[in-house]
């Protein structure tokens, strides 16, 4: 295997986000009909299906390898911090699987192109 092909390789890490989170999208899609998502308020569900459409587009960017999809999620993870800290939401627990996700992509992110 030359060299290109063998730094383009996907790693095991970048196919189980990918996976996961492919699941994860399509858990939360029921959530944006949910009386609890309304309770939060009205600008909350389409929020959330804002959050899938990009949690998707950023998959499908790691899965592709791209540089921009790592960033992207990163950026988004900050966002979402804030909006649930805003509506009292947050924990601990919201913040762990992300930086673990963040953790492991931006070790690959050598990798990416």
């Amino acid at each position: 295997m030359d060299e290109k092909a063998e730094k383009t390789k996907r790693p095991a890490s970048i196919i189980i986000i990918c996976i996961i989170g492919l699941i994860g999208a399509i858990y939360i899609v029921p959530l944006i009909f949910s009386p609890k998502a309304q309770l939060v308020g009205s600008w909350y569900p389409p929020y959330l299906g804002f959050s899938i459409i990009i949690g998707l587009v950023c998959i499908a960017g790691l899965w592709m390898m791209k540089k921009w999809a790592a960033y992207t999620y990163t950026a988004f993870l900050v966002l979402n911090q804030i909006v649930l800290l805003a509506i009292g939401f947050w924990s601990v627990v919201a913040l762990l699987i992300p930086i673990l996700v963040i953790f492991f992509v931006l070790k690959d992110l050598s990798k990416m192109a």
